[in-house]
């Protein structure tokens, strides 16, 4: 890619945001390093990885990387003979513990069935070095001071250095609390000077002390001396630091060899934790933009939903939808100035660098991206006061450039095509430069001023106009794209708005030409079929989504009647069998009775008893209503039109097709179903008495969601459907139900809030938690 383009298309911004997401130098070096890739299989991978750590984000909210450092030069000069510090070794043990802690992190996530295949790969490379580890913890604190314990000669040496320096003090201590050299001294303290214990002496008594003068203040009215006492002792405490200093190397050196040891499987940690560090960097910068990962082809089709310019705050950007590459490979976009033209052109180019460096893209799921080996932009006024360049020329020197390189394998982004000379001139030569690029391939977006390119996207099989609503009413841009519509001048409608005399307008508008003023309504008639297409499909989304619910809520009921049905013919069995166990025990003893009878004589009372006892022992099951309902249904005769009832999952319905004798179509809901005249009871017509009057009563059939969103509403009309819904939802017998009011400036929260502490079917109130929505929702619990 271009430089140039680069830097027109502000890809460094998004690479200094990108990097503030990582943990560590390591991370934030790769981010530097970031290119877009024209490998497609290499830019899947990178989008895979990078979703993965979307993956680990949304389901643990973080990821261990603390603690991780770059110590790839320390590991290099240990490898070359050089001793480290204990500052170094620290980093490299803490760099072990955060590689290791990270592993186990992945390999948690695995054994809890989450595949993360690509992360793991990474992981598995990670040596633990264990031994290590445990020997700088061993010798090293985490202050970076050498333990006692690192030796068993540095715990004898600083047992001496702690005696000495015990005995120095006492004998110091001892002199400055005397009587008798108080007026002798300066001040009653003891304090180091050439790393010798010392005490202040006034000059005049020097020769009381004897002994050597390492210091004297300014003035030379106090000498800091180190009494002749001393000076044995403080000859072994020099002796015993200067010991302790040459055990500190050894340890040193000695845990400096065993990094050596290990200095290349420690680098190839390094390597691999900061690709880790950099994957999850992508993945907070993915959960910063709500983004989504794309799917990349290499046939030039772009399909964007919502998408966003990432370097333009969420509350203030418009999102675009944009398609490309399939029924046609040029958009030309016409409209105002200010109207975010521009903003489009660089949020299709922005986010095709994204896609092919690894990110995921700010849009809704399902985008498409394609990959390119080249994206060239002539984008804004680059003249050259230097080179005495005009904004046409500077233009054309881009466009030049362009027109050497550019491929079927190309996104080519012009803004302001042909502007900066005469008009008629300018669009000639955007047509033609338009019409060259095209016929290369190349996947195109322009955006002009020129009416002229208004016919030519008509003209081109392969070309569509697009444009940026205005809005007529407030005079400002709206920033939305239309795909399919071009830009009409709003010239006269803004100088009307304005206050133009009206007569001015009318003369205007009979300077223009007929097919002028004839291009310019259809244009609006353009825009005012795709608004109403718009509302047109977004209520018929809402409808087909409660038509899903509804379809979801009776498919469950179904289940749970079925499931029921089959747990009452499970016990029925059961009963059943237990009933007949019981009356063949009972018939074997009677037959047996029997036998014994033919022994002897038998008289008649016995054999009728008996005769009794066995009919009773047969199995009595008692029918059930749906049973004695089922055999009045098959007697009654049916036909299309009738309301039903289907006995088998206890809903009401009506037959719209008789199949046979036997068998029925029949509606229940927004479901047919064809059903046995034995699972069928016709329900009887009920007379309504006239004099009687009914009202309808919700109750816990009647289907109330139990989220009500309020988000766009005014304060009076949410107060009204609030009330309202906190009735429905008390009859169907909700206990809680969650209110969406959105963040905003709090206004319309706090009056939803108001409303629902004096309600008097509310029990309590609470904010949403991290998973339902925050402070944008209340959970209403109801009494």
């Amino acid at each position: 890619m271009l430089k140039r383009v680069l830097r027109l298309l502000e890809y460094e911004k998004i690479k200094e945001q990108l990097s503030k997401h990582a943990a560590s130098s390591l991370g934030k070096e790769k981010v530097t390093q970031l290119l877009p890739s024209i490998d497609i299989e290499e830019i899947r991978q990178l989008q895979d990885i990078t979703d993965e750590g979307a993956v680990v984000l949304r389901l643990k909210g973080h990821v261990p990387l603390g603690g991780i450092y770059d110590i790839r030069p320390s590991l290099k000069r240990s490898e070359i003979g050089g001793m480290l510090n204990e500052e170094e070794l620290r980093d490299i043990s803490n760099t072990i513990y955060g590689g290791r802690r990270l592993k186990k992190f992945i390999e948690e996530m695995n054994e809890d069935g989450t595949e993360l295949p690509l992360l793991t790969i990474l992981t598995e490379q990670i040596v633990p070095a264990v031994e290590i580890e445990r020997e700088i913890n061993r010798c090293i604190d985490e202050d970076g001071r050498i333990l006692d314990s690192a030796s068993d000669a540095l715990r004898t040496v600083r047992q001496q250095l702690r005696t000495y320096e015990s005995r120095i003090r006492e004998k110091l201590e001892s002199i400055v609390r005397s009587s008798s050299y108080q007026k002798m001294l300066s001040d009653a303290i003891v304090t180091i000077r050439n790393d010798r214990y010392v005490i202040p002496v006034k000059q005049e008594y020097r020769s009381a002390f004897g002994g050597i003068v390492h210091d004297q203040s300014s003035s030379g009215a106090t000498l800091f001396m180190e009494p002749q006492s001393i000076v044995t002792i403080n000859n072994q405490l020099r002796e015993a630091k200067a010991k302790e200093v040459r055990e500190i190397e050894k340890i040193l050196k000695y845990l400096t060899e065993q990094v050596a040891e290990e200095a290349q499987e420690l680098l190839h940690n390094v390597k691999m934790l900061s690709e880790l560090d950099f994957t999850f960097a992508k993945a907070h910068y993915s959960k910063e933009l709500s983004a989504a990962k794309p799917k990349m082809n290499n046939d030039g089709y772009i399909h964007l939903k919502h998408s966003r310019h990432p370097l333009i705050a969420k509350e203030e950007v418009v999102p675009i939808s944009i398609e490309l590459g399939n029924n046609y490979t040029s958009i030309v976009i016409t409209g105002p100035n200010t109207g975010g033209k521009t903003v489009t052109l660089k949020t299709i180019g922005l986010l095709t660098l994204m896609a092919q460096s690894g990110l995921q893209v700010p849009a809704e799921d399902d985008c498409e991206m394609a990959v390119f080996k080249s994206v060239f932009a002539d984008i804004g006024d680059e003249q050259s006061i230097e080179q005495n360049l005009s904004t046409f020329s500077s233009h054309m020197t881009n466009i030049v450039d362009i027109l050497e390189k550019v491929d079927h394998e190309s996104l080519v982004l012009f803004d302001e095509l042909g502007a900066g000379t005469d008009p008629q001139e300018g669009a000639a030569l955007a047509i033609s430069i338009l019409d060259d690029v095209y016929k290369r391939g190349a996947r195109i977006v322009a955006t002009t001023h020129y009416s002229e390119l208004k016919a030519y996207a008509y003209n081109r099989e392969g070309v569509i106009n697009a444009s940026v609503e205005f809005d007529v009413e407030t005079l400002r841009p709206t920033y939305r794209l239309l795909i399919g519509v071009p830009g009409r001048s709003n010239a006269f409608e803004i100088s009307r708005r304005l206050g133009l005399n009206e007569n001015i307008i009318d003369h205007a508008k009979a300077q223009i030409s007929s097919d002028t003023s004839k291009v310019n309504k259809m244009i609006a008639s353009l825009e005012d079929t795709q608004k109403q297409a718009e509302q047109d499909m977004l209520y018929a989304k809402e409808i087909r989504a409660e038509a899903e619910e509804l379809h979801k809520d009776l498919q469950q009921q179904l289940h749970k009647l079925e499931d029921e049905r089959d747990r009452l013919f499970e016990e029925a069995e059961r009963t059943a069998a237990q009933e007949l166990k019981k009356a063949k025990a009972e018939a074997e003893k009677i037959m047996k009775e029997l036998r014994n009878y033919k022994r002897t004589t038998v008289k008649e009372h016995q054999l009728i008893d008996a005769k009794k006892r066995l009919e009773e022992a047969s199995p009595k099951l008692r029918k059930s209503k749906k049973t004695a309902q089922t055999a009045k249904a098959v007697e009654e005769n049916l036909k299309p039109g009738d309301e039903v009832k289907v006995l088998s999952i206890e809903q009401k319905g009506h037959i719209v097709e008789k199949v046979n004798e036997k068998e029925f179509i029949v509606q229940v809901g927004i479901m047919k179903m064809k059903m046995n005249s034995a699972n069928l009871q016709r329900i009887k017509e009920q007379k309504q008495t006239p004099t009687k009057s009914f009202v309808a009563v919700k109750g816990r059939d009647y289907h109330v969601k139990t989220v009500l969103d309020l988000r766009g509403k005014r304060y009076e009309d949410a107060q009204l459907e609030v009330e309202r819904y906190l009735d429905d939802a008390i009859l169907a017998g909700y206990s809680q139900v969650s209110i969406i009011h959105g963040k905003g400036t709090g206004a319309l929260r706090k009056g939803v809030q108001d409303l629902l502490k004096s309600h008097s079917h509310v029990k309590r109130t609470r904010m949403g938690g991290a998973g339902e929505g925050g402070t944008g929702v209340t959970v209403v619990e109801l009494k």
